[in-house]
């Protein structure tokens, strides 16, 4: 396994995890002002959110600065927090330690 899916599967399993917390607060919450909590439902409904923000992580996550699946470059700027996209191929990369920080100057024009 390479380093991004490491990555990826400890940024996708973290939310995952927040997703269902959020859910199963959500139910219970609800449920108790209703005056019945049925806690199998609550544990389908948390699980079901669960893989839902799996899948929906499939899509990306922007926690992930690191290469992209598709070898592109993202870089995230200090000065606003936007992610910029850099049309950067692995071919480009080449004989570049992609694994230290870069620097990148952007220009607005």
């Amino acid at each position: 396994m390479n380093e991004f899916n490491k990555k990826w599967l400890k940024a996708a399993g973290i939310r995952a995890i927040k997703t269902i917390a959020q859910a199963a607060v959500a139910y219970i919450g609800t449920s108790a002002a209703m005056g019945d909590v049925n806690w199998t439902k609550c544990l389908s409904v948390s699980i079901l959110s669960g893989i839902l923000s799996l899948l929906t992580s499939i899509a990306g996550l922007p926690e992930l600065k690191e290469n992209d699946i598709n070898g592109n470059l993202i870089v995230s700027s200090n000065a606003n927090e936007e992610l910029l996209s850099l049309e950067i191929t692995p071919e480009q990369l080449k004989g570049i330690d992609t694994h230290n920080e870069m620097t990148f100057k952007v220009i607005h024009k």
